[in-house]
């Protein structure tokens, strides 16, 4: 699924390619993705001008002048394709049309992406949000604001991370990169840590959520840019996907035998046993 720098990276691209213009139509290929769309989608939506975006977690809000907000998921395998052919690409599900003629595609092969309807000032309120945790990008978001969050938890930091009502947007890929470059074992429970490493953690957070937005995220399986050019963050990876080989701070063997795995909540877990020491 893309993770929070995916989505930033595609609705940047929608931003730069759509906010301004209006939509002439929508062409709905199916009345459902994981769910319904609503039954009023099109005749709330054609004819209205797209004034903003907003990301909340690992969703894009999309903000018309009838004060209504489009809520779009890219579920696992869906991907916006911006000014496609005349002819919908395979699995392009859902085609939005400009009064100047550019077209958005939304292509979900496997269909557990979605779209949604709600009131703009009501944002907050829309029932997969109204649960969720803070922002990590935000200023609000602090060493202080985690470390009461995890007080008293008792489950692995790692898995806890990807709470979503801890904070919002974080997957797999960027808790391993971050619980790495704060030097904190993924085991290591929640509730025990110390104000100084929330501190370091949530600066990782930011940083490597930054660096990933500033490459185009990672490609992997199916993400693409809007544009249909691949992310590169991939290749900055300092430990996810890298089992036994070494990390930027790996002396060798036999102090250190590279990156190991496991498997934490049916997820994979990598991580630097000399950096990442288990206490």
């Amino acid at each position: 699924m893309p993770e929070l720098p995916e989505v930033e990276t595609v609705m940047r691209g929608m931003q730069i390619a759509l906010q301004g213009h209006a939509l002439s139509d929508v062409i709905l290929r199916r009345p459902d993705l994981r769910w319904q769309i609503p039954a009023d989608f099109r005749q709330s939506v054609a004819g209205q001008t797209i004034i903003g975006f907003r990301r909340r977690g690992k969703y894009i809000l999309i903000r018309l002048s009838n004060n209504l907000s489009i809520v779009l998921h890219l579920g696992m395998s869906g991907r916006i394709v911006l000014d496609s052919p005349i002819a919908p690409a395979l699995h392009e599900h859902v085609t939005f049309l400009t009064e100047d003629g550019r077209r958005c595609g939304f292509v979900d092969p496997r269909r557990f992406g979605m779209l949604d309807l709600v009131p703009t000032t009501h944002e907050e309120r829309y029932k997969f949000f109204s649960a969720m945790g803070p922002e990590p990008l935000e200023p609000a978001f602090t060493g202080a604001v985690l470390h009461a969050a995890l007080k008293g938890r008792k489950s692995p930091i790692k898995t806890t991370l990807l709470d979503q009502k801890i904070v919002s947007g974080l997957g797999n890929i960027y808790v391993c990169e971050a619980l790495y470059r704060a030097g904190i074992h993924p085991k290591t429970l929640a509730g025990t840590l110390k104000p100084q490493e929330t501190k370091r953690l949530v600066q990782a957070i930011k940083d490597v959520l930054n660096e990933a937005i500033a490459a185009g995220g990672s490609s992997l399986k199916d993400y693409v840019r809007p544009e249909g050019g691949l992310g590169y963050f991939q290749h900055a990876w300092r430990v996810y996907g890298r089992k036994g080989q070494p990390c930027p701070d790996c002396p060798g063997p036999p102090d250190c035998m590279g990156v190991e795995q496991i498997t934490q909540a049916g997820r994979s877990t990598f991580f630097c046993p000399l950096r990442q020491k288990i206490r």
